[in-house]
């Protein structure tokens, strides 16, 4: 049997209170076990922006998590920020600095919810901080339903990355968000979009492996969500 590839997983932060009178890091089990499950070897990493190259050095592959938070809009030359802007300041610098050192290296990359709009941004695409203002006529992304259950479906882009991997030209998921990717940066391409024409999925062919989907693969409520963990280990297997 090969040897598993180091997958390293972008920890939450919560402050004291609930499990700890202290801050602490926190990450559903399903992402470990979805990647273990997938053939990598899931390594938790945390907010330390001075050792992002480090902690590279021992991964195979960079899973960005997401999170109930949003990336702080000066960061993609945004103006005032939004009032249900929500920011872990902590958070997104080390997210930022661990996925720009992983572009740097062309190690593999695959941004999740809040990891996918992470990826954006450091790809040099901007964001709508809040899709009921931002989109006339958007659908209610953030889902109602339980995280184990489809909201609406996306479209698949022939051609692209996920395609390849997924096989299908629609998939039922489970996103949850209030913002979206706006502008994809130079050379991304939108792989996914919902039926009201917002951006659910981005890659960038120019690297190895460099994803990212708006809803949470490590649920599986899609049949082809796991091929979208399995192709990243692989991916990180080199």
């Amino acid at each position: 049997m090969s040897k598993r590839p180091v997958i390293g997983l972008t920890l939450d932060a919560e402050p004291p209170g609930g499990y700890s009178r202290l801050p602490w890091y926190a990450l559903r089990q399903n992402y470990f076990e979805a990647v273990a499950e997938a053939g990598g070897l899931p390594i938790a990493l945390p907010h330390e922006p001075t050792l992002a190259r480090d902690y590279l050095a021992l991964c195979d592959g960079i899973l960005v998590t997401g999170g109930a938070f949003d990336v702080d809009p000066a960061l993609y030359g945004a103006g005032t920020a939004h009032p249900t802007v929500r920011l872990k300041p902590g958070r997104t610098d080390f997210e930022l600095a661990i996925t720009r050192a992983a572009l740097a290296a062309d190690r593999p990359v695959l941004g999740i919810c809040g990891g996918q709009q992470l990826l954006a941004v450091a790809l040099g695409g901007t964001l709508h901080q809040h899709i009921p203002d931002a989109i006339p006529g958007a659908l209610a992304h953030e889902q109602p339903h339980p995280r184990s259950e489809p909201g609406h479906e996306v479209l698949i882009q022939p051609g692209t990355l996920l395609a390849r991997i997924v096989g299908v030209a629609r998939m039922a998921v489970n996103s949850a968000h209030h913002q979206a990717v706006d502008r994809p940066g130079p050379g991304v391409v939108v792989n996914a979009t919902a039926p009201d024409g917002v951006i659910e999925g981005i890659e960038h062919p120019s690297y190895r492996f460099v994803l990212g989907v708006q809803w949470h693969p490590e649920y599986r409520v899609d049949p082809q969500d796991f091929a979208i963990l399995q192709a990243f280990v692989e991916a990180a297997r080199g």
